[in-house]
């Protein structure tokens, strides 16, 4: 009802709370994570301040990022104030996007996990394979972040290029 809409919104009381159980819809969750391109200053800033398990997930991400980037990927994401325009132009580099993107689906993943929602399948795009295959058990934590901060490093140090599609038809 718009009362229990409200109610949820206002007080995130746990009964409200979204989960899903596929014996009861039959229909399986599949988690889906997407490649670079998504990225804005300030993306997932109310989940990071509101919601204590992504923000651990994110922490988490974070502290292990540092020795393998250099920066604080909370800083890149999180300040858009208009004082440090640098930092916001760190989301224009694939080095640091990509362990970003990675982190955010790692962590938003976690978060839906934890409040219910079992995923039956994982699948991503570019980066967003790292994420599913991290979360299906394929990598630890520590070494997706470290092949994705390689994998966003190596891509950054090649020259610039561009991106051709031609739409075909299933029978070309």
């Amino acid at each position: 009802t718009v009362d229990d809409a409200r109610k949820t919104l206002v007080t995130n009381d746990p009964r409200f709370i979204f989960t899903a159980d596929e014996s009861k819809t039959g229909q399986p969750v599949i988690f889906m994570f997407t490649g670079q391109g998504s990225q804005h200053p300030g993306m997932t800033r109310t989940l990071y301040i509101e919601e204590p398990d992504f923000r651990s997930e994110l922490d988490r991400c974070a502290e292990l990022l540092k020795p393998l980037i250099g920066v604080d990927i909370r800083e890149i994401i999180y300040n858009n104030d208009g004082k440090n325009n640098s930092k916001i132009n760190y989301l224009s580099k694939t080095e640091f996007v990509q362990p970003i993107l990675f982190s955010i689906e790692y962590s938003l993943a976690k978060l839906w996990i934890k409040r219910g929602v079992k995923p039956a399948a994982l699948i991503g795009h570019s980066i967003g394979e790292y994420a599913a295959a991290c979360l299906a058990g394929i990598f630890t934590l520590e070494d997706a972040l470290r092949i994705v901060s390689i994998r966003g490093r190596l891509i950054q140090s090649l020259p610039e290029g561009s991106m051709l599609s031609i739409p075909l038809s299933v029978e070309s």
